[in-house]
């Protein structure tokens, strides 16, 4: 098993198998990744917030994560429903330099 924690490596994933979501202006973050319970909680925001197509990307990432790591069971994909858009809308989100948050963004 890598030395990384399960976080780091799922962010890497998501940068390399979901860069799409940055392309259409949607924003990402690792919320929570524990390899003892296997749960892991993405949130979307940026344009992913009422986008008519967020749930099959919210689908996909969640079957993805599941079969690409052993220890991951369980996925959550949460996406703020307010329609607010831009950076701001998922804190430390997908874009230049890896980072995950374990602090909630409230708004969900």
């Amino acid at each position: 098993m890598s030395d990384e924690s399960l976080a780091d490596r799922v962010e890497e994933w998501m940068v390399g198998q979901m860069p799409i979501i940055q392309m259409h202006g949607g924003t990402s973050v690792v919320r929570e990744a524990d390899a003892e319970t296997g749960e892991v909680v993405v949130e979307l925001g940026g344009t992913c917030s009422g986008c008519g197509i967020s749930n099959i990307t919210a689908d996909n990432i969640r079957r993805d994560l599941i079969m690409d790591f052993d220890e991951v069971e369980n996925v959550t994909v949460r996406s703020a429903s307010s329609g607010d858009q831009g950076a701001s809308t998922v804190e430390g989100g997908r874009g230049g330099e890896l980072k995950h948050e374990t602090e909630s963004a409230n708004h969900f």
